[in-house]
């Protein structure tokens, strides 16, 4: 199905003062009829007659141009089926009379999802809906408009085993808009459900590739090699990967994905406790072999030093006395207490 862009002229002004000048001249036609076509003793004129009867038939059906006319904002799109055929869509905004048998179609209006731009688009009566943006909620009326705006779509979290079997929970938010509106209102039945469902089936494809945080013997692109990918520490690849799955599979719903972004991710409660211990101990080891480094270099130094201006004459036994008491005083978590010697080491 491709997508007809209607140019139409802006005519819904004209049309509408055209609807009502025709609606005067049918009440002017009905009070000139029953005034010349009857008289007290019965029928005279079948002109007048005729008159009356043309004036009261648009009256009574006149109403039907007023359903041609439509208003369309800027970023408003609508798409037109006359008697199940599609003949167009309009996309510019505008004042416009088209076809008062044509009815527009969006079978995604009364679909409400968790993102912006929801609407309600059979109810005549106003419903509630909650954007994703700070959960603020916003009252709307019923409209079979399609939006062409950028909207954003927060999919509820989702719990998933990465590439080692731990499960996670993550959460996306996908931006994107409709850029084809007879693909989304044609090629699929709901194109917000479509979307939704497509996001989740992405995020599941993608998530099982990573690691929550770097491992060892973990290829994460594909090709033969192990690499440092996981999702804690590349989310912006992995985000760049989710837009790419989902954009291949909407591509035929006339949608385009403009950015994903992770919005949520942690381990899931029944293992968060033991995978934060896990990262605690792997931070206290590598806390205590950077101090460790850096008190070697520290009494290397101080040993160096002490030679080269000859200060003191140690010998192999003081020596690895003082490299004790070093290490020691560098190496503690706590203050050293100095204890004087008033003896010698011998």
């Amino acid at each position: 199905m491709e997508e007809k862009v209607l140019n139409k002229s802006k005519n819904g002004m004209a049309m509408l003062l055209l609807s009502l000048f025709l609606y005067l001249l049918a009440i002017a036609a009905m009070v000139a009829g029953s005034i010349t076509g009857l008289s007290e003793n019965g029928p005279q004129s079948p002109a007048g007659i005729a008159l009356f009867v043309i004036g009261l038939v648009y009256a009574l059906f006149g109403w039907i141009l007023f359903m041609g006319l439509t208003v369309l904002r800027p970023q408003e799109a609508v798409v037109l089926t006359l008697f199940g055929k599609y003949i167009g869509t309009l996309k510019e905004e505008g004042f416009y009379w088209v076809n008062p048998f044509c009815s527009a179609l969006n079978p995604a209006a009364e679909t409400k999802l968790k993102q912006s731009g929801d609407v309600d688009g059979g109810s005549s009566s106003h419903n509630l809906f909650t954007l994703s943006t700070g959960g603020q909620t916003i009252q709307t009326g019923g409209t079979k408009k399609i939006s062409l705006k950028i909207m954003t779509l927060n999919n509820s979290r989702q719990k998933i085993n990465d590439c080692l079997g731990n499960p996670i929970e993550i959460g996306i938010a996908v931006m994107w808009r409709v850029t084809d509106t007879a693909k989304a209102v044609f090629n699929v039945d709901n194109y917000k459900e479509y979307l939704s469902l497509q996001c989740d089936s992405a995020l599941r494809n993608i998530v099982r590739i990573y690691p929550y945080d770097v491992a060892e013997n973990v290829d994460t692109t594909g090709d033969g090699q192990a690499d440092e990918g996981s999702l804690r520490g590349s989310s912006e690849v992995v985000a760049q990967r989710i837009r790419e799955e989902i954009q291949n599979k909407v591509d035929q719903a006339g949608l385009e994905i403009i950015e994903a972004r992770i919005t949520y991710l942690a381990y899931a409660p029944e293992i968060a406790a033991a995978m934060l211990q896990r990262q605690q101990a792997s931070a206290v080891i590598d806390a205590r072999k950077m101090i460790v480094d850096g008190a070697v270099g520290m009494v290397e130094m101080a040993l160096s030093r002490l030679s080269e201006k000859e200060i003191v004459e140690l010998d192999e036994e003081r020596k690895a006395a003082m490299v004790s008491n070093l290490l020691v005083v560098l190496c503690s978590n706590r203050d050293a207490q100095p204890v004087v010697n008033s003896g010698s080491l011998y």
